[in-house]
């Protein structure tokens, strides 16, 4: 191999890395390795809650329902929280009032309606927490969380009471 040849390696080499840093600067290093940025949450990388309390940060609420899943004492179950359009945080368990024994009582995110994957029913997001007693998503009402600035907070003994309305729950499962 002659100098040139040598020369013409290491400058191929040096332009591949450059290129590498370049694609990992522009597409995002958090993307490629997975990392999560600082404050990112989507549905996905919400946290399993596991025999404790779920706390939701209530900066990360928007009009787009999250859900928040928890395994108590065995029982897969999930919250879900949504910015009504008053700007009110509203919760509710993510199994139905009517449908939940079926296993296929959750809802589905559709558009700005939340639908429920046993009958179909149409739920706006403005109704979670405030209609009762239907098929709808079970309220999960103020004198079961703590809201303060920053966090809801859902306790263990109250998701612990309501293990029951999950027993069959499949979320699609």
């Amino acid at each position: 191999m002659n100098k040139n040849s040598s020369f013409n390696y290491k400058r191929i080499a040096f332009i591949a890395v450059v290129a590498i840093i370049a694609v990992l600067a522009a597409y995002g290093v958090d993307k490629i390795t997975g990392s999560k940025k600082e404050g990112a949450q989507s549905s996905n990388e919400i946290a399993v809650a596991k025999d404790s309390d779920i706390v939701i940060p209530v900066a990360s609420v928007t009009e787009n329902p999250a859900f928040y899943p928890a395994v108590i004492n065995g029982t897969d179950l999930e919250v879900i929280a949504v910015k009504a359009s008053d700007g009110t945080i509203r919760t509710a368990f993510n199994t139905c009032q009517v449908c939940y024994s079926s296993g296929k009582g959750y809802y589905k995110q559709e558009g700005n309606q939340l639908v429920c994957q046993n009958c179909g029913n149409r739920f706006g997001m403005d109704d979670v927490e405030v209609t009762k007693g239907g098929c709808n998503p079970v309220p999960i009402t103020s004198e079961y969380k703590t809201v303060d600035n920053e966090t809801i907070t859902i306790s263990k003994d109250f998701l612990t009471q309501a293990t029951v309305i999950f027993e069959n729950w499949s979320n699609g499962k």
